[in-house]
């Protein structure tokens, strides 16, 4: 399919962080192949007006548990312990292959009128993620999450079914779907058992997506019981040997920033629930600095709320501002190619995250024609800290439209927020136990 995008501004988050003004997009067979002047014999099949519109590369959200819509306002003002042990892991007990579904599809709309095209989910019952994936039009990152304490304790699969599902549709829904190992943390998950995975990931190729340092106890209890941290334990059990990402990392020594840089995982940050859970923050320069690919994540609903990367982008720019009382902190474009660039390469998707000729057609459009967008002194200033998600009027991933004015064209919304809500309502009313204990 040829498409023509007519007359946007451009963020391009390019090397040169070029912004281009009233520049058209061409695009065929999912890729942009020029912009400004059109490829010779380009005729398009959808012209697509765009003024006063500003395209940005779409985001993709690097940690995120998009089935916990259903325990959204389920489990609030609780620290860490008791938000896992009184309401996360007991609500899953109820948790079914359905609900999932539903869950996932009423997150993949929220993601897409974020301007999201892309996300990095770890849950149960991927199967039924995968099946949104391929309906929504999203780029996905799939982890079937594992405990290894006993397959009574695992949901939906046990470590053999979550590999089958792995190897099954790794690179499905024509290359949107990646899939990947995860177990769910040191802290849950036995050295034998994350041993296993670093084999299996070794063996083969597949990425492992995992939780850790989320707590100055977690490293704390890992030292006494390991003599090592978090980060070092896991590259002892081997899981740094193919690509991975570690959602959380907030309490890192210098020897887990070595670690991570040397063995090239990504981090996927998520903000917002370290707020919301009061569960302190981090400087995230070192970890910049020492070229470690950091990425921006919303987090399950349970914890966060919303599944807003734009949110996302801003609030990390401010938080990480005043933590380190430093307002030069994450400064400029920074925070939007974490959300973008960075994203996509941790998910293993590196021909997106820049609108330049030769990569993916993943771009949002946000409508600048409200107050809040004025005066354009700073685009980008603009972009990060007064645009909107409702600012967003189009979306296309791989050069397919999944949003259009306003209106999201692959998902019946109407019929999934129906069903999604029922659903979750009637999930916390059955008769619930806990299924597994949290201990940092």
């Amino acid at each position: 399919m040829r498409i023509k995008i007519k007359n946007p501004d451009i963020m391009t988050l390019d090397a040169e962080s070029r912004i281009l003004s009233g520049v058209d997009i061409f695009i065929d067979a999912g890729m942009i192949v020029a912009l400004g002047e059109p490829p010779e014999d380009f005729v398009p099949d959808e012209t697509i007006e765009a003024t006063n519109h500003l395209a940005v590369p779409g985001f993709f959200n690097a940690h995120c548990h998009s089935p916990m819509t259903f325990e959204r306002g389920w489990a609030e003002d609780l620290p860490l312990d008791r938000w896992f042990n009184e309401r996360i892991w007991v609500a899953e007990s109820a948790l079914t292959d359905e609900d999932v579904y539903w869950g996932a599809a009423l997150a993949a709309c929220e993601m897409i009128r974020s301007g999201c095209v892309g996300f990095n989910d770890h849950y149960f019952y991927m199967g039924e993620v995968a099946r949104v994936a391929a309906q929504s039009g999203m780029k996905a990152s799939l982890t079937w999450c594992q405990f290894g304490i006993g397959d009574d304790k695992e949901i939906g699969a046990n470590l053999e079914g979550a590999v089958k599902f792995a190897r099954e549709l790794q690179n499905s829904s024509e290359g949107r779907v990646k899939t990947v190992l995860g177990p769910h943390s040191p802290y849950v998950c036995p050295p034998e058992f994350l041993t296993e995975i670093g084999r299996i990931a070794s063996e083969s190729g597949l990425a492992v997506h995992i939780h850790a340092s989320e707590s100055p106890e977690q490293v704390a209890n890992s030292l006494k019981s390991l003599g090592k941290t978090p980060i070092e334990h896991l590259a002892s059990c081997g899981l740094f040997e193919t690509r991975a990402i570690v959602a959380h990392a907030l309490y890192l020594s210098e020897n887990d920033i070595s670690i991570l840089a040397q063995k090239n995982v990504s981090v996927a940050h998520c903000p917002i629930t370290y707020m919301k859970l009061a569960m302190g923050g981090t400087d995230l320069r070192p970890l910049l600095d020492a070229g470690i690919n950091v990425a921006l994540g919303t987090d399950g609903p349970g914890s966060n709320n919303d599944m807003d990367m734009k949110e996302v982008v801003r609030m990390v720019t401010l938080l990480q501002k005043f933590y380190n009382n430093d307002a030069e902190a994450l400064a400029g474009d920074l925070p939007l190619r974490m959300a973008t660039a960075n994203g996509a390469r941790a998910m293993g998707f590196s021909d997106s995250g820049s609108i330049e000729v030769g990569k993916s057609a993943d771009i949002a459009f946000f409508n600048m024609d409200s107050p809040h967008w004025y005066p354009k002194h700073n685009l980008t200033a603009n972009l990060v800290h007064c645009a909107k998600n409702g600012d967003i009027r189009h979306l296309l991933i791989s050069g397919q439209p999944v949003m259009k004015n306003g209106k999201i064209l692959t998902l019946d919304e109407e019929r999934i927020t129906h069903e999604a809500d029922w659903r979750a309502r009637a999930m916390v009313q059955k008769n619930m136990q806990i299924v597994r204990e949290y201990k940092a």
